[in-house]
């Protein structure tokens, strides 16, 4: 079953056209994902109630939300739950377009965060409707009226959410955090990930890593920092990623001036610190001698 899954949503992103950046030159968003399953009472889920804050949903709540909707299929036992979790890996010829960029994302990256994601949206809900037709529930919690982004209190301020798909895709084994908050994955930091939660039972994939910051070079051997000198505003640093300044350039200076540059009507990333860095498009090898 997990083949299946996996070749459904290796399928559905070779062969959609909705993978595609169709307003500027057709090229697709991402490369082939990773897919990755994580046993939905592993109990990390418990622990980043503490972690992230208690108002993380673990995803027997989510299933436990789900049993309310009337639609889903019969089957709505809850002994087994798995996430599935993938990763849509940003294309060469985009990364390649925002390496040169020191204060801005270039055009395609621009594109690539927000109508990439809105693809991302629909492997989601192919997934979902997928595994709904297997005959078991199935949810994608990005997707779902109770999803929201929280600030919490405090000097600095703290962008989180009541589902962090980064964390779920560590459990699932796919990849570990960085210095500057992003997620490294065997095909890099470039990339958008996505999850589907299930009460179909699933082999949970294996987790090749010590802990949650062994892929990133700063973390493992004190190496690297690239990260902090890509970062235009100064919001990366040794002690890490301050998300409030981060915020506040996204969306108060960077929104505006793209509208104008770019056309775009839309909040974007600039994923300075996710291109021309060691982990772009993958693991990055030890730089010690």
């Amino acid at each position: 079953m997990e083949e299946k899954i996996r070749q459904s949503i290796v399928s559905f992103v070779r062969e959609s056209p909705a993978n595609s950046m169709f307003h500027l030159d057709g090229s697709p968003f991402f490369e082939e994902p990773l897919v990755g399953f994580a046993d939905g009472h592993d109990p990390l889920f418990a622990q980043f109630k503490n972690i992230i804050g208690d108002y993380h949903l673990t995803p027997q709540e989510i299933m436990e939300k789900a049993l309310q909707d009337e639609e889903m299929p019969v089957n709505k036992e809850l002994e087994r739950i798995s996430v599935i979790c993938y990763i849509l890996p940003i294309t060469a010829q985009i990364r390649k377009s925002n390496r040169s960029k020191k204060h801005h994302p270039s055009i395609q990256w621009a594109h690539a965060r927000n109508c990439g994601e809105r693809f991302s949206d629909a492997v989601r809900d192919h997934v979902v409707m997928e595994v709904r037709e297997m005959g078991y529930m199935a949810v994608a919690p990005m997707r779902m009226e109770y999803f929201k982004y929280i600030m919490e209190s405090g000097p600095k301020g703290v962008v989180a959410s009541n589902w962090s798909e980064r964390h779920a895709a560590y459990v699932a084994g796919l990849g570990t955090f960085s210095l500057s908050d992003g997620f490294i994955t065997p095909k890099g930091i470039a990339m958008r990930c996505g999850t589907i939660v299930t009460n179909m039972p699933l082999q949970p994939s294996e987790r090749p890593y010590p802990d949650h910051y062994h892929n990133c070079l700063f973390y493992r051997e004190g190496t690297c920092k690239v990260c902090i000198q890509r970062c235009p505003v100064g919001a990366i640093s040794e002690t890490g990623h301050d998300k409030q300044k981060c915020l506040w350039y996204l969306r108060d200076y960077l929104g505006p001036l793209l509208k104008g540059r770019y056309n775009c009507d839309f909040t974007t990333g600039c994923g300075l610190c996710q291109t021309a860095v060691p982990c772009e498009q993958s693991i990055p090898p030890s730089q010690k001698a």
